[in-house]
C-alpha cells in the first residue's frame, strides 16, 4: 500500500517548506489542508483574505465586472464584461475555492449563464462565433462552483458533445475554415453570422484541453466513454505542436501562465478521468515536472526562461498545483 508521503519522495527539493513560508495565507492554508492533511478552518476563512476580497470589488448589480477604460460599444454584446467576469470568476473559484454559497459567486454565475445561447454555448468571447474552448472551461468553473446539477450546465455539456470533430476531439470551429485576414477580423470582432465548423478537420489539443476540463469536473460525464476516448487523444499529443496556428508551438505545453492549456492542466483533467501514472504518456508528463524542479522547491512559469523574483507569488501557486497533481497520481 502506498503511503500518503510517496509523492514527496519523488521530488529532489522540498516544496512544502517553500509553500509554508509564503506570504500568501491562502497558499499556506491549502498546503496544510491539501498536501499535509491537517485540520484547518472552513474555506470561508480564505474568502475573507485581502487578496480574494480585492477580486470582488466593483462587481456590478448583474453579477458581472467591467474592463476599466474600455468602450463596450465597440465589440458585440457581452465581450468586455464577459471576459472580465470570466477572469475573476476563474481565480475566485479555482484559486480561492469560492462557491455559490457566496453571494458574489452566485450573481457572477447568473451573469455567465445569461450569455448562454439557446443552442447551449457561451457566446461573446470571439464575436458571434462558437467558442468551444471557452464554453468548456466556463462550464467547468460553474461545476466547481456548485452548479453540476443545474439544467443549464447539462445543456452546455450536450452542446459540447454535439460539437466534436470526426476524430473525437474539439477545435475552435472558425479555425477549421480558411479566411483572408480582413474577413477573419470581421467575423471575430463584429456581430456577424456564426460559422459552422468542418468536422472532418483534425482536433486541436489546445481546444480539447479546455473543453475536457468540463468533463473532468462533472461527476457523471467524467465516467463517460466519450471523456475517456478524448483523454487518450489529448495525452497522445503531449509535447507536440498543435494542428492550428493559435498556441501552435510545442513550447506552450510548458508555459504555465493564465488559463491556457499546458501539461499541468491536461494532467489534472486526466487524473480526474482515472488515468494513472502507469500509463506511459502520464508517466512522461509527471517525470517532466520531477526532473525540472528548481532548487528553491518550485518550478519556472515558462520553461527555458530566467526566473524573475516578481514571479515568486505565481510560482508558489504553480508549486501548490504541481504538488496536488503528484499527490493525486500517487494516491
Amino acid at each position: 500500500m502506498k503511503s500518503a508521503s510517496d509523492w514527496r519522495r519523488q521530488l529532489h527539493f522540498d516544496t512544502i517548506t517553500a509553500l509554508l513560508n509564503s506570504q500568501n495565507k491562502a497558499i499556506v492554508y491549502f498546503t496544510k489542508r491539501d498536501l499535509l492533511g491537517e485540520t484547518v478552518e472552513p474555506v470561508s476563512l480564505v474568502w475573507g483574505l485581502t487578496e480574494a476580497q480585492k477580486l470582488l470589488r466593483k462587481q456590478r448589480a448583474d453579477g458581472a465586472w467591467e474592463k476599466a477604460g474600455k468602450d463596450t460599444n465597440i465589440y458585440p454584446p457581452y465581450y468586455y464584461s464577459l471576459v472580465e467576469t470570466y477572469k475573476r470568476f476563474r481565480i475566485l473559484v479555482e484559486r480561492y475555492q469560492f462557491n455559490k454559497e457566496h453571494l458574489s459567486i452566485a450573481k457572477a454565475a447568473e451573469f455567465l449563464f445569461s450569455c448562454q445561447t439557446p443552442e447551449g454555448d457561451i457566446r461573446g468571447f470571439i464575436g458571434n462565433q462558437y467558442a468551444t474552448y471557452y464554453t468548456g472551461y466556463v462550464i467547468a468553473l460553474l461545476i466547481k462552483a456548485g452548479y453540476k446539477s443545474d439544467p443549464r450546465v447539462e445543456k452546455g455539456m450536450r452542446w459540447l458533445l454535439s460539437m466534436r470533430q470526426d476524430d473525437g476531439g474539439w477545435t475552435v470551429p472558425i479555425q477549421t475554415v480558411k479566411y483572408d485576414r480582413e474577413t477573419w477580423l470581421n467575423l471575430t470582432s463584429r456581430y456577424m453570422k456564426t460559422v459552422r465548423h468542418d468536422r472532418t478537420k483534425p482536433f486541436s489539443h489546445m481546444a480539447t484541453d479546455m473543453v475536457l476540463r468540463a468533463f473532468a469536473a462533472h461527476p457523471l460525464y467524467s465516467r463517460s466513454q466519450e471523456a475517456r476516448v478524448v483523454g487518450a487523444l489529448l495525452k497522445s499529443r503531449f509535447f507536440q505542436p498543435d494542428v492550428y496556428t493559435s498556441y501552435q508551438s510545442p513550447k506552450y505545453w510548458t508555459r504555465f501562465v493564465f488559463w491556457w492549456p499546458n501539461l499541468l492542466t491536461s494532467l489534472e483533467s486526466l487524473a480526474l478521468l482515472d488515468f494513472t501514472r502507469d500509463d506511459p504518456d502520464i508517466r512522461r508528463g509527471l517525470d517532466w515536472f520531477i526532473e525540472r524542479q528548481e532548487p528553491d522547491g518550485l518550478w519556472k512559469l515558462e520553461s527555458g526562461k530566467a526566473i524573475n523574483l516578481k514571479d515568486t507569488g505565481e510560482r508558489q501557486w504553480l508549486g501548490l498545483a504541481v504538488c496536488r497533481l503528484l499527490k493525486s497520481y500517487c494516491s
